[in-house]
């Protein structure tokens, strides 16, 4: 899959997984690759960034807890803030993929030019 076709909704995908639950950056790579049948994938390099730039913009929130191992890890959850914003991505997402769709293979303008 072209890389840019993820960056672009790069904060659309990491809202929706963190809506779900709250989950640390290596739980989040490994299940964007199990939802998206290794199709989408992010390496931690790109990950963590990206994590902050939305800690940024207060749309999500991290925390440590301890694993049951013992280790600290650092989770993610959404925040209010975020959980409107995804709204507003999903909406955004949506009426690009239908004026897309139409673009590849909807209606054709009949007319003269």
């Amino acid at each position: 899959m072209d890389k840019n076709y993820l960056s672009g909704s790069s904060s659309l995908i990491l809202l929706s997984l963190i809506s779900r639950k709250d989950m640390y950056g290596y739980e989040l790579i490994k299940e964007l690759e199990i939802l998206s049948d290794m199709s989408f994938q992010f390496r931690e390099g790109t990950l963590y960034p990206i994590l902050h730039k939305l800690e940024n913009m207060r749309w999500i929130e991290s925390y440590i807890t301890k694993a049951e191992t013992g280790k600290e890890r650092k989770y993610y959850k959404i925040t209010r803030l975020g959980l409107q914003q995804l709204h507003e991505e999903k909406k955004k997402w949506e009426e690009f993929q239908d004026s897309l769709n139409k673009v590849l293979g909807g209606s054709r303008y009949v007319g003269q030019f």
